[in-house]
């Protein structure tokens, strides 16, 4: 990989939050975290990600109304949902809404690395570059 993938963890759970970040880290990603959507969007506002991987169920903001002003910020952004909570109705309305894929937790790291490869080319792609 040339160029520095930047990605954005939201997740309330501190310690899934900060393993998943450290390891995307070690993978050469350069990586910001956010504990829920509130603090995503400041972060997404101050910095262009090419990823965001997004949990659903948060306080606060839910991930759903946190997809729907990420992608009023920066359309072409990939968001991945990454969650322990496994809906049919939310995965079909997120995906809806401009979610790239809807995985559950734990998801295997090497799949994940693969899949946030491809959600970057699929930007790239997006943006003609």
């Amino acid at each position: 990989m040339s160029e520095e993938i930047k990605v954005l963890v939201v997740d309330d759970e501190e310690r899934f939050r900060t393993t998943l970040g450290k390891l995307l880290t070690a993978k050469g990603m350069s990586v910001s975290l956010a504990d829920g959507g509130v603090q995503a969007l400041e972060i997404l506002r101050q910095q262009r990600h090419d990823v965001v991987l997004l949990d659903v169920k948060m306080p606060g903001m839910t991930g759903q109304q946190t997809l729907q002003e990420i992608k009023k910020i920066d359309p072409e952004v990939e968001v991945i949902i990454l969650t322990g909570h496994a809906s049919v109705d939310i995965a079909a309305e997120m995906i809806a809404h401009g979610g790239a894929d809807y995985l559950l937790k734990p998801y295997p790291m090497d799949e994940l690395l693969d899949i946030i490869n491809i959600a970057y080319d699929r930007r790239k792609a997006s943006l003609g570059s």
